[in-house]
């Protein structure tokens, strides 16, 4: 785990200081490939991994704090970003940033990353609470409960979670316009800035409160209500963007449901599937996370070259909404017939 991080934070790090260097697009299209390659894992892949290693009990909250501290650094560090690159220009930016998370994060990983609580020669938070009865009704302390990565990808309920996964990642892939979305419709570079900060503690809230809140209620309970924060967060941007103080906070609100990528993500996983083979169903189920990220990215500045502005986009995202609140029904349902089928177990 510790040189898969390490050689991920090199891909995705690296070739974001080298965007510094680039003179031609053709350049931020190569380099983002290698980008793209290490951010999958560090951002996507590797949390609720080692999170599902280390909790058996509250790992949704855990999953949140973890998406909390995302927004905690990223509400500090976005406006200090947009000073920097208002006084030395954002050539110094890419470079900066990109050579600064190398040299924190590598010596965390080396530090203190372990793969496993018994590598420590520890157990799992919460394992000694799961008893469970084994099929020969004797006690099975810990087991894992669920469904086979095998029978999972031939469900409807995985290709449901799959397209959940894309589009949510699609929506919330439309943060990375937020600061030419505000340029365009005449804000200036430092309140562009600013405004990231506030989508950043938007991610802190929603990390905290879809952790505890899918604890409480359920992982869709929790995911529906976050899409309709998303609606509202879209409905304002397209209703009132001209209001700065109504654009912050509808941009908080977008930060709070982009949260849910990485925490309701990984447990919509579990919830449906379980934990028997956990790590390989999410890895699976991801690929809607890394196709989303190819498409939507350019796609968001194709139509904005095309149209001249972000109208268009906005309405997708919220059609996009709207049908991931219809894919987590299809999934549930899909989950029951697993356990009608005595699949799930």
């Amino acid at each position: 785990i510790r040189l898969l991080l390490i050689v991920s934070i090199i891909l995705q790090a690296g070739s974001f200081a080298m965007f510094g260097l680039m003179n031609s697009v053709w350049g931020w299209y190569l380099l983002s490939i290698p980008m793209a390659f290490g951010a999958i894992f560090v951002t996507q892949m590797a949390g609720p991994v080692l999170i599902n290693q280390w909790f058996k009990k509250h790992n949704g909250l855990a999953l949140g704090i973890m998406m909390a501290a995302v927004g905690l650094f990223g509400a500090i560090i976005q406006p200090a970003v947009g000073n920097l690159i208002s006084a030395e220009g954002w050539r110094t930016g890419y470079i900066i940033l990109g050579l600064v998370a190398i040299v924190v994060i590598v010596p965390v990983v080396l530090l203190f990353i372990r793969m496993s609580p018994q590598q420590k020669g520890l157990l799992p938070y919460g394992m000694e609470e799961l008893d469970t009865k084994g099929t020969d009704g004797t006690n099975q302390v810990g087991s894992e409960r669920g469904v086979t990565a095998a029978v999972a990808r031939k469900s409807m309920a995985f290709y449901a979670l799959l397209l959940f996964f894309f589009f949510i990642t699609a929506i919330a892939s439309f943060a990375q316009h937020i600061a030419p979305y505000a340029r365009s419709i005449g804000y200036d570079v430092t309140f562009a800035g600013n405004v990231m900060g506030a989508f950043m503690g938007g991610m802190l809230v929603g990390a905290l409160a879809f952790g505890f809140l899918s604890d409480k209620m359920g992982a869709k309970k929790t995911t529906v209500f976050a899409m309709l924060v998303g609606l509202v967060s879209i409905a304002l941007l397209i209703l009132m963007p001209e209001n700065s103080t109504i654009f912050t906070v509808a941009i908080g609100l977008f930060g709070f449901v982009s949260a849910s990528i990485g925490t309701l993500g990984p447990l919509l996983t579990s919830a449906i599937f379980g934990t028997k083979e956990y790590s390989q169903i999410y890895a699976t189920v991801a690929l809607g996370l890394a196709v989303a990220g190819i498409v939507a990215l350019p796609g968001y500045g194709f139509v904005y070259d095309i149209t001249g502005s972000y109208n268009a986009v906005l309405y997708a995202v919220a059609v996009m909404i709207v049908i991931n609140i219809g894919l987590i029904i299809m999934a549930f349902k899909g989950k029951k017939k697993l356990e009608k089928a005595g699949l799930w177990n």
